[in-house]
């Protein structure tokens, strides 16, 4: 499954807003195409945004006409400040911005011209590509061990291979478990508003032959309490130092309903997803998205006109809230300040 891509023509990726009925893939061929892409949810999931706009610079430089390497870098940075504004809270877009930068500048203290650049970039781009997968892969191995055989687990949202460049870093986990020869079934949230996990999970899931079951956000507590889930895997789009974590909205009340019946709640996400610079989860910038996503459902008005909206697009659960955080690295379990500083070195 191929969420974003490096073409000769462009930044090739699948449409995530017309899935699960329409598999389209449009080709982007100006860096502006790609932020906008990232912006309008076109690619969605803190792995899948950093990857994209890494590619999406490399292409705004391949492009560029800059004739020296003073004018290619002015060039540089209008294109990161561009694609740093697309979305808040998923820090793997900063950190694979901040990436480029450092490779850039290594580059041009060399002594590099501006075709050299151009070169350079484009391979570092396709790099955190490939990297991506391999990391997804290696967090889907550690969490494996996490998952009894035969268990039921839930996931909110959508951390699978649509979020990330393939394989996905909660259904990463899933699809671990299931390579050990583990027998699993999924419980995937619809999650509202935008609906991810009865559009994206479920559709990705099913493309795999993962026994799923789709059930609406207000569901996850009776089902807990009917003792019909044995673990939670969630992603992340950003873990301040304590271990507080950021994922789509509703996760926070998963992770509730989850210590109230004894069920262990785990999340899945790589090292760069990681902010060590934040305290806790009260310093993380949430999202708020148009209210048009709340009051309509594909273009068709399902609240009363003129009624105040909120929508913010992400929550933050609290550390004491979560069992591990599942890493490329290894786990990380509480106290997560010194876990996961141990473990991002």
């Amino acid at each position: 499954m191929i969420t974003v891509e490096w073409t000769a023509e462009g930044v090739r990726m699948i449409d995530q807003r017309a899935l699960p009925t329409e598999e389209l893939y449009p080709v982007y061929s100006t860096y502006e195409g790609v932020a906008e892409a990232i912006r309008e949810m076109v690619v969605r999931g803190a792995p899948a945004i950093g990857v994209t706009a890494a590619l999406g610079i490399a292409l705004g430089l391949k492009t560029s006409l800059a004739p020296s390497v003073v004018a290619l870098e002015d060039e540089f940075l209008n294109i990161c400040d561009l694609m740093a504004a697309t979305r808040p809270t998923a820090v793997n877009l900063f950190w694979a911005i901040d990436r480029m930068k450092r490779v850039f500048a290594a580059a041009k203290a060399t002594g590099a011209d501006a075709p050299a650049l151009r070169e350079t970039m484009i391979a570092e781009a396709q790099a955190i590509h490939a990297e991506d997968i391999d990391t997804c892969r290696s967090i889907g191995r550690h969490g494996a061990d996490l998952i009894p055989d035969g268990a039921t687990v839930l996931t909110h949202c959508n951390a699978g291979a649509l979020a990330t460049a393939g394989y996905g870093t909660a259904l990463g986990v899933i699809r671990g478990a299931i390579e050990q020869g583990k027998t699993i079934q999924v419980f995937a949230d619809e999650t509202r508003p935008f609906l991810q996990g009865a559009r994206l999970t479920a559709w990705e899931l099913m493309k795999d032959e993962i026994p799923t079951t789709l059930i609406t956000d207000n569901m996850a507590g009776h089902f807990m309490k009917l003792g019909r889930i044995q673990c939670i895997v969630v992603g992340a789009d950003r873990i301040a130092a304590n271990g507080d974590t950021a994922n789509k909205i509703g996760t926070y009340m998963v992770a509730v309903l989850a210590k109230r019946h004894g069920i262990p709640f785990y999340v899945a996400a790589p090292i760069s997803t990681l902010d060590l610079t934040l305290a806790s989860g009260d310093e993380i910038p949430i999202e708020d998205r148009t209210p048009l996503e709340v009051t309509h459902i594909k273009g068709q008005r399902v609240a009363p006109e003129g009624v105040a909206v909120a929508n913010p697009a992400f929550d933050v659960t609290p550390n004491d809230l979560v069992t591990a955080i599942i890493t490329e690295r290894g786990v990380a379990r509480a106290p997560f300040t010194e876990s996961l500083r141990a473990l991002a070195g």
